[in-house]
């Protein structure tokens, strides 16, 4: 699997994490509505943050991973795989729906910005999805792990702009479409638990067959 290979498996995984609605879409949404576009794209940049702390995390993970006997770092990543697999199992198996946003207690934009950093890094999941996916894609025979975190930590943060920033734009037409259709939040979950398993397997497939580490 080559570098520009990884970074599209890369980018369609990290689509399907984003677009499914959780906690950081509904802050968005939930700023957007009580205080506006801008505080809605306030709310977004924190989340933005979160992203980025998180791929450095990832990073440092991948840092120590890389370091392990070729057998452990294998392990680790069909660990990972299977992890991932799980996350595709239970989104095919869900119905998530959205029955209602509660309203956001922020007196300012930085408040928003603050609380959506916060909001971001307190998500366990993202730390789980970082641990399960980045050795995946974050080898050393594809140049310096940091300029790679660069690379996936921009990624990252222009996903979530793009997604929770249209979302923060047009704030009230995103509730009624969550809100109204269930069957399309049922789907974007689905579907993104189809991409995860797709991954899961290639990625495992690769794990065992190569050899990485010292």
């Amino acid at each position: 699997m080559g570098y520009s290979e990884a970074m599209w498996i890369y980018l369609v995984l990290l689509f399907g994490i984003i677009v499914v609605p959780g906690m950081d879409m509904f802050f968005v949404m939930a700023n957007a509505l009580t205080g506006g576009r801008k505080a809605g794209f306030a709310a977004v940049a924190g989340i933005m943050l979160g992203g980025a702390v998180h791929t450095l995390f990832g990073a440092l993970a991948v840092g120590v991973l890389t370091q392990l006997p070729t057998m452990v770092f294998q392990a680790m990543i069909l660990i990972g795989a299977a992890y991932m697999a799980w996350i595709g199992y239970t989104l095919l198996r869900s119905s998530i729906t959205v029955d209602a946003i509660g309203k956001a207690s922020t007196r300012s934009h930085w408040v928003a910005f603050r609380q959506g950093t916060i909001t971001c890094l307190l998500n366990p999941k993202a730390y789980l999805f970082v641990l399960a996916v980045f050795p995946q894609f974050m080898r050393p025979e594809y140049g310096p792990i940091w300029s790679q975190a660069l690379v996936m930590g921009a990624m990252t943060v222009a996903m979530q702009f793009l997604i929770y920033g249209a979302l923060a734009l047009a704030a009230g037409k995103g509730r009624d479409a969550l809100i109204g259709n269930p069957q399309l939040t049922i789907w974007i979950g689905r579907g993104a638990g189809a991409l995860f398993v797709a991954a899961a397997l290639f990625t495992a497939w690769h794990g065992a067959t190569q050899h990485v580490g010292p």
